[in-house]
């Protein structure tokens, strides 16, 4: 049974394991799980996880048991241990954002360089393991839309590396900036900066349960037995709509303002020939009201490091932005439409209310009309007549 998106209820909160409890619990095999996380080549780990009751709910209790004592340690040590492994591209990348975020908050919140601050509590195997199995276990699911619902806050205080700090934590509260929170009773840390790292950036939306057909439904337990359910639910399912395809790719992007704007043309055939889905160029201006050409490419996450390559040889900028974005497309085939100048190729568009669009090929259409002497819109006509007779259509 296909299953496409995910929703994470956040009942009695969020923490790491509970993510992995939830995946486990609606339907993610353990063992699967463990053989992926075996792509990380990191010792010293292991699972636990037994079936427990939080008020009545039966759900999946796991924890992450770690040989190293050592929780310190810089950001980059944790970037360089996905770098080194065998785990897919789009897997990397994401686990790589994911701990990026993390440092980055905690970078702003004790003002120090990014490349200088270290993970304290956050900088055990059991967030590595943590993050990149979150990611690894909606890969293993086939989940591309994640929703998320409002993330439950209550006050408190907690003891951290820098002392006694009021909840949520600043680092919690930095990373849940622009996703939607609400008050609940209780003096308790409800969501941990991994999980808020780990939701805020793999989701696609946020708020209600979204219209969807769920396969299954997953708990993952937290450790206390609160009066609230301390439990985090998960909806799997698919989609209302399985016409649309969705994936995750690679957008890279930067400002030009000084390179000859002959070379744009050598520039884009280049990132299309290395792979590119789309690249596209927008008139802009910069500082000191420069006239300058905004360059964005769209590609394939296992791409970017080539495309990236590209553009650094290629212009003159001195930087480039990337990110993972996620794309929504209508499934499509190509089909060939017999006319009376010739067969002609066409794209097929199933759209979500059941309806099909056809998009005649445009080279094909146009070395025709080249061949036959006639316009151009002569020929895309002829398509669009041919392809009524076909069936379906």
């Amino acid at each position: 049974m296909k299953h496409d998106t995910i929703y994470f209820d956040l009942l009695g909160g969020a923490s790491g394991n509970m993510i992995l409890g939830a995946l486990l619990d609606a339907g993610l095999q353990l063992d699967a799980l463990r053989a992926a996380l075996d792509g990380l080549a990191l010792p010293g780990w292991a699972f636990e996880t037994k079936r427990v009751m939080r008020r009545g709910i039966a759900a999946t209790w796991l924890d992450v048991r770690v040989d190293d004592e050592k929780t310190e340690r810089h950001l980059r040590d944790l970037l360089a241990v996905i770098a080194a492994s065998d785990l897919p591209a789009n897997v990397q990348a994401t686990s790589a954002r994911i701990l990026t975020r993390l440092g980055e908050v905690e970078a702003q919140i004790h003002a120090q360089p990014l490349e200088q601050i270290h993970l304290h509590e956050l900088g055990g195997l059991d967030t590595i393991v943590d993050v990149v199995g979150a990611v690894i276990g909606l890969h293993l699911l086939g989940v591309a839309r994640v929703i998320v619902s409002p993330f439950p806050l209550a006050r408190g205080r907690a003891m951290m590396a820098h002392g006694n700090f009021p909840l949520p934590g600043p680092a919690t509260l930095a990373l849940l900036n622009n996703a939607p929170i609400v008050g609940v009773e209780g003096e308790r840390e409800t969501v941990t900066p991994t999980a808020a790292a780990i939701l805020t950036t793999l989701a696609n939306e946020f708020g209600n349960v979204p219209r969807m057909t769920p396969h299954a439904i997953g708990y993952g337990a937290g450790t206390r037995d609160d009066p609230t359910p301390n439990v985090l639910r998960v909806i799997l399912g698919a989609s209302a709509s399985q016409s649309t395809v969705t994936e995750s790719i690679v957008e890279l992007e930067t400002n030009i303002d000084d390179l000859n704007p002959q070379t744009y043309d050598f520039v884009m055939v280049r990132l299309f020939e290395a792979g590119a889905l789309d690249v596209t160029l927008t008139p802009m201006h910069m500082k000191k009201n420069r006239p300058a050409t905004w360059l964005r490419v769209f590609a394939p996450v296992e791409r970017a490091a080539d495309l990236r390559a590209i553009i650094f040889d290629e212009t003159t900028t001195l930087g480039v932005r990337e990110r993972i974005v996620q794309r929504y497309t209508l499934a499509r085939e190509i089909i060939s439409v017999a006319t009376e100048f010739g067969a002609i190729q066409a794209k097929v568009a199933h759209r979500p209310n059941g309806t099909r669009t056809i998009t005649p090929e445009y080279d094909d259409c146009a070395r025709a009309a080249r061949e036959r002497g006639v316009p151009l819109n002569t020929i895309y006509e002829a398509v669009k007549r041919g392809a009524r007779n076909l069936p379906g259509l």
